[in-house]
């Protein structure tokens, strides 16, 4: 007799939570696939200190197969969906495409960078969104501080992040110390790094005094932080702002948010900003054996009546475990249940012994928040723990290593991450244009 084949489409916070999850509740009662273009699970909070040579690559990259023994992996991206036939189109790596059917459906296909209508941002932007852009960015660091040290070329070292959310902030906060410590065997030269967000503060999706206490430890580092200001475009020499003012650089960081995976819009089902509409129990209306969770999901939150979870990743890891148990509740496995879950506060780790922190409320910054901060981390990443702790005790007594790898080009991150045509294409055909110190 054919067991029930669960599909789970994507292994981010909230597809690898439902699958932990059903690989322990399903048993052998139930097949359970995962398709993910990758063979690991990112915890991206910590890919910024990837960036700044903080942590080495693999601590932040959890096995899939190492991790989750019960699940069948398949390595492979979703193209299209076709839930009246209950099957999922898929293409490998190598570029073969593929079917899978299924029983259940788990849609966790998380988010892209969103982009906007500037002017030379897909062409000389990057984003940062995966470990392939992270460490894309930390070797063309390394590479211009290196060629400014011969050139002199002050635009080399000058860094322009475009966004002062989670990320920007944190890669700003980070790349700062991660360039004093390249530059201190070159004090000529100096390191310029600039925030910028057209919201009038700094991580304007929390509380202000997470704001502040980020928006001081970044001018007290030296970052150039300017808020009300936006991109009117960006070229191979710098970015011009909507104030007429001209930054030479040679190095632009997107980080102004992510939009829901456009796969989504596939189901032909109804969508709240882009993301798929669900209902408490994470059910597709007319579909009840498809689920949705994470950043693609539009699910509503039964503690603020008539509003949606936001797309972050407490509530993508939580929607996960809620996905996982109801599917097995629909399989006869214990009893489904409504996603509630309260916010239980805000960390923003800022380098060194700088963070902000707000753990049930609480504001916290500097040291105390710090600790909070790398605690969390440690408590909900689920594996790695003590690699990754090792590696902050190493960034604490010993300097870092400022060398390139060479493992990624720039062609190889198109910032329009949502493109698959664009990624599936050999380096001679793309049309975006080499680094020029590649």
């Amino acid at each position: 007799m054919s067991r029930t084949r669960i599909v789970i489409v994507g292994a981010g916070f909230a597809g690898y939570r439902a699958a932990r999850t059903l690989s322990r509740a399903a048993r052998d009662r139930a097949e359970v696939v995962l398709l993910n273009p990758t063979d690991y699970f990112l915890y991206l909070p910590l890919l910024p200190q990837v960036a700044a040579g903080v942590l080495e690559p693999r601590r932040v990259t959890v096995s899939l197969t190492g991790t989750l023994p019960k699940v069948r992996l398949v390595l492979g991206e979703a193209e299209g969906l076709d839930l009246d036939g209950r099957t999922v189109q898929y293409r490998d790596p190598e570029g073969g495409v593929g079917t899978l059917s299924y029983d259940r459906l788990v849609l966790a296909v998380g988010s892209v960078n969103k982009l906007l209508p500037v002017p030379g941002v897909a062409e000389h932007a990057h984003g940062f969104r995966g470990m392939p852009e992270a460490l894309y960015l930390r070797d063309h660091v390394i590479r211009q501080t290196e060629l400014a040290a011969n050139d002199k070329d002050p635009a080399r070292c000058t860094f322009v992040v475009v966004g002062a959310g989670y990320t920007g902030t944190e890669v700003a906060a980070h790349g700062k110390l991660f360039t004093d410590s390249l530059l201190r065997r070159h004090p000529d030269l100096e390191a310029r790094w600039m925030l910028l967000d057209i919201a009038p503060r700094v991580l304007p999706e929390l509380d202000t005094k997470l704001s502040k206490t980020a928006h001081k430890v970044l001018t007290q580092r030296g970052v150039d932080v300017r808020t009300g200001t936006s991109v009117k475009e960006a070229t191979e020499k710098g970015v011009l702002l909507d104030d007429g003012e001209f930054v030479d650089t040679r190095t632009i960081v997107w980080c102004v948010g992510v939009r829901p995976d456009p796969l989504v819009e596939a189901t032909g089902r109804p969508l709240e900003r882009g993301r798929l509409l669900v209902d408490t129990y994470l059910q597709v209306p007319g579909h009840p054996e498809v689920y949705a969770c994470g950043d693609a999901a539009a699910v509503p939150d039964v503690t603020k009546p008539g509003s949606y979870t936001p797309m972050t990743a407490q509530h993508a890891w939580r929607q996960g475990a809620t996905a996982g148990k109801n599917v097995a509740a629909s399989l006869g496995i214990g009893e489904r249940a409504p996603y509630k879950h309260h916010d239980l506060g805000f960390t923003v780790d800022l380098g060194g012994v700088k963070a902000a922190a707000n753990p049930l409320g609480l504001p916290l910054a500097g040291p105390p928040a710090a600790a909070v901060t790398r605690g969390y981390h440690l408590a909900a990443m689920p594996g790695n723990r003590i690699r990754v702790a090792a590696d902050w005790l190493l960034e604490a007594a010993l300097p870092r290593q400022g060398v390139q790898l060479g493992m990624v080009r720039s062609w190889s991150v198109p910032l329009d991450t949502s493109s698959p045509e664009l990624a599936r294409l050999p380096a001679p055909h793309r049309e975006a244009p080499d680094d020029p110190a590649d």
